[in-house]
């Protein structure tokens, strides 16, 4: 990104799409650890600019009074998907020398598919995004998916962007008495039909291969992708996620 800038004057714009108060404390030590959006500001060289959002205005808050008065740091309290879709994105999609690097990090089906999908359509916008799989296995992706409330189908649809995810998860099976739906595929399956419609329906050229993100039982709680218009990215990012891939990365 430096080398663009230097290059043509490529201004790069740092997104956090669920930044929190950017401290926290870790599980392991109990101390207070650096959040993603203080870490970022400490890298060098710099973004031209940093918006980070938060839905939590107590959050949002205490960010700013962590990152203290700076130009080039925009605080947003708000739906991530509003505010991106309403003003971060428009404001790239305007000049075409900005560039952006989104990160969605949620705990939950939080953003939706549109919001990818326009990060997609800009052509400028490389996207770090959790797919939250545990989430999704506990609100959607049910053994029994004829259970499922109202909600938690249209919270999933949302996410996916369209109700394929129902063909894709479940399959058919047919019994004596009755035709059973449950669901049969992996979390692996899904994750990998996830990477297939960031590539053919948001756009993205290069999406390598996801790493699970586990906790201490070795259950995977998300998976991290990397979607980017450029190779140079993706090899990048394919050098890191497999130095880690088998190390059993834990959140």
């Amino acid at each position: 990104m430096h080398s663009q800038s230097k290059k043509w004057g490529a201004y790069h714009i740092y997104i956090d799409g669920f930044a929190g108060g950017g401290v926290n404390i870790s599980r392991t030590t109990k101390d207070f650890v650096l959040g993603s959006p203080l870490s970022v500001l400490r890298v060098q060289p710099p973004f031209k600019e940093y918006h980070f959002i938060d839905f939590d205005q107590q959050k949002t808050e205490q960010l700013r009074d962590n990152v203290g008065r700076r130009a080039d740091v925009f605080i947003h309290q708000g739906d991530c998907n509003n505010v991106l879709l309403t003003e971060v994105f428009p404001k790239i999609s305007a000049n075409r020398k900005m560039r952006g690097l989104c990160l969605l990090d949620p705990y939950g089906l939080d953003y939706c598919w549109e919001t990818v999908q326009q990060a997609g359509s800009t052509k400028r916008i490389d996207l770090f995004l959790n797919f939250p799989i545990m989430d999704a296995n506990r609100n959607a992706l049910w053994r029994n998916p004829e259970r499922l409330p109202d909600d938690r189908i249209i919270r999933m649809t949302r996410f996916w962007g369209d109700a394929t995810w129902r063909d894709i998860a479940f399959t058919e099976e047919e019994t004596l008495f009755e035709t059973r739906t449950k669901k049969t595929v992996s979390d692996d399956f899904i994750a990998e039909a996830y990477r297939k419609r960031l590539k053919d329906k948001a756009g993205f050229a290069h999406v390598p291969k996801p790493i699970p993100m586990r906790n201490r039982r070795g259950g995977t709680i998300y998976y991290l992708f990397f979607a980017s218009q450029k190779p140079v990215a993706e090899e990048i990012v394919i050098y890191i996620f497999d130095k880690y891939r088998y190390k059993g990365v834990q959140r």
